[in-house]
C-alpha cells in the first residue's frame, strides 16, 4: 500500500512530517511492514500558498488488514491537521504494486508548475482512488505527487520533534555544537550551518513541532550527527526521511515562452541582451534573449550573487535557473534567479584617446571627427585606441550563499553527485522515541 498526504500544516502550527512521525509510531504497533523510509518530497517552491517547504510525505507498507489501516490513518489526518488555521489536507491510498505512468507524469509536473486542486480531484476520480480531504482539498496535489515520485537522486533528513508542552516556545541550540557537527560530518551532511554568517540552518523559526532537521547523504551519518547536537531541551524523538532536497529537482524544466506562466520553475539558456541595472536595495535586473524570446530577470541581494549579475555584459551566454514571478503594478512578469551558470564571456572592449608613441602621453581630441593630437610634439592620429578590459567574473556556476538556499537548491558540494544507493534497512534506527 502506498500512502500519500500533504497540506496538514498552517503558518500557525503543525507539520506534515510530524504527522508522519505520529503515523509511523501508530502503524508499528499494528504489525505493519515498512518497505522504505518515509518519503519527503519537495514540490515546486514557487507555489504562493505553500506554508513552508511545499513538502508532501509518502509511506510504503504491506499489511494484512488494509481497511483497518486506512481508517486509522484517516483518523490521524483529521486529528493532527491544523484545519482551523487554514490547512487543506489531502490523503490518497494506492494498493497495486506497480505505479502507473500517469502518477509519474503528475508528480513530474508538480515539481515545476502550478497544478490546480480541481485537476487533482479529476485525477482521483479517473483512477478511482481511495482518497480523503478536508477544506478545499489542495493537499491532494502533493498526496498524488508523492506516490508518483521516482527517485533519480536522493538525500536524507533526520527531523527531531519537540514535546507538546514546548510547541511555540523559543528553540535554544548551541551554535558551536552545530558548527562542529558540520565540520565533522562534511561532506556527508549539507546546509546545516552558514560559516559566513555564523548562522544555524537546522532549526525552524515557527511554532511547528520540529526542533531541528539535519540534511545529508546517508541515514547512519545523520544519526551520528544528531548525537553531536546535545540540546538542553528534552525531545520527543526523531524520524529519518528519504528526500529530494538538495537535488535541484524543480529546475529540470526548460522555460519557454509557451510555459512562461506565473510560479513556473526551470532554466533558460541564452544571451544577455540588456545592461544589468542595480535598483534600490541592491537588486539587479537584466534581460536574457533565448532564440527570438526575451525574458526579464531579477537577482536579489540576499542571494549574494548580485555582484556576478551586475558584471554581466550584453553578449554573454549564460544559463539561469529560477521561478517566474507574477507581474505586479511595479514590475512585469520576470524570472527570480536562483543560479547563474556563465557559459561564454564576451570580450569587454573600451575605446579611449590614443597614446603618443614618442611622448608616451595620451593625445587630446581636436574636435568632432577631427582626430587626435599630442599636445607635446604635435603628432596626429585619426582613430581612438581600443583596449580589452579584464572580466571580473569567470566561466563557472554561481550559486547563492547557503542561507539563501531553498530546500531543493543543489548545494555546491553536491554538484555532480547522484545518490541512488538503496539504504533502507530494518537494522537502521530510522525512527526513535526518547
Amino acid at each position: 500500500m502506498y500512502i500519500g498526504f500533504d497540506d496538514t500544516d498552517s503558518p500557525k502550527g503543525m507539520c506534515t512530517t510530524y504527522l508522519a512521525y505520529k503515523m509511523v509510531k501508530t502503524l508499528k504497533k499494528e504489525k505493519v511492514t515498512f518497505l522504505d523510509f518515509p518519503n519527503l518530497i519537495r514540490f515546486n517552491p514557487n507555489i504562493p500558498w505553500k506554508t513552508r517547504g511545499n513538502g508532501a510525505v509518502g509511506l510504503t507498507i504491506s499489511t494484512d488488514n488494509p481497511q483497518k489501516i486506512k481508517r486509522m490513518i484517516k483518523n490521524l489526518v483529521e486529528k493532527y491537521s491544523d484545519t482551523k488555521n487554514g490547512a487543506n489536507p489531502g490523503l490518497v491510498f494506492f494498493e497495486k504494486q506497480d505505479i502507473p505512468d500517469e502518477f509519474l507524469q503528475f508528480s513530474s509536473k508538480a515539481l515545476w508548475k502550478l497544478i490546480h486542486r480541481v485537476d487533482a480531484k479529476k485525477f482521483v476520480s479517473k483512477h478511482n482512488l481511495d482518497s480523503f480531504y478536508l477544506g478545499n482539498g489542495q493537499g491532494l496535489v502533493g498526496a498524488i505527487g508523492v506516490i508518483g515520485y521516482k527517485f533519480l537522486d536522493q538525500t536524507y533528513e533526520l527531523l527531531s520533534y519537540r514535546n507538546k508542552s514546548k510547541f511555540g516556545t523559543k528553540r535554544n541550540i548551541d551554535h558551536t555544537k552545530v558548527k562542529e557537527m558540520q565540520e565533522k560530518t562534511f561532506p556527508q551532511t549539507f546546509n546545516n550551518y552558514d560559516k559566513e554568517k555564523g548562522r544555524v540552518l537546522i532549526t525552524p523559526h515557527g511554532p511547528d513541532p520540529v526542533f531541528y532537521g539535519i540534511r545529508g547523504e546517508d541515514p547512519s551519518t545523520l544519526i551520528s550527527a544528531s548525537k553531536l547536537i546535545k540540546p538542553e531541551e528534552k525531545l520527543h524523538g526523531y524520524l529519518i526521511f528519504k528526500s529530494n532536497q538538495g537535488t535541484g529537482d524543480h529546475l529540470k524544466n526548460k522555460i519557454t515562452l509557451e510555459n512562461f506562466e506565473p510560479y513556473t520553475s526551470g532554466t533558460i539558456t541564452g544571451i544577455v541582451s540588456t545592461v544589468p541595472i542595480v535598483m534600490k536595495g541592491g537588486h539587479v535586473f537584466f534581460s536574457v534573449r533565448s532564440g527570438n524570446d526575451i525574458f526579464r530577470c531579477a537577482v536579489y541581494k540576499p542571494t549574494k550573487i548580485t555582484n556576478i549579475a551586475r558584471n554581466l555584459i550584453i553578449g554573454d551566454r549564460i544559463q539561469i535557473g529560477g521561478g517566474v514571478r507574477k507581474a505586479t503594478k511595479t514590475f512585469e512578469r520576470l524570472v527570480n534567479i536562483e543560479f547563474i551558470n556563465v557559459l561564454e564571456l564576451k570580450k569587454k572592449l573600451q575605446t579611449i584617446n590614443p597614446v603618443c608613441k614618442k611622448c608616451k602621453k595620451r593625445m587630446k581630441s581636436k574636435g568632432k571627427n577631427q582626430g587626435y593630437q599630442c599636445v607635446k610634439c604635435g603628432r596626429k592620429l585619426k582613430n581612438k585606441q581600443v583596449i580589452k578590459l579584464p572580466r571580473l567574473i569567470s566561466k563557472t556556476l554561481y550559486v547563492p550563499t547557503i542561507s539563501a538556499h531553498r530546500h531543493l537548491t543543489r548545494p555546491r558540494q553536491r554538484l555532480g553527485t547522484i545518490n541512488q544507493k538503496n539504504q533502507f534497512s530494518r537494522k537502521i534506527q530510522w525512527i526513535n522515541t526518547f
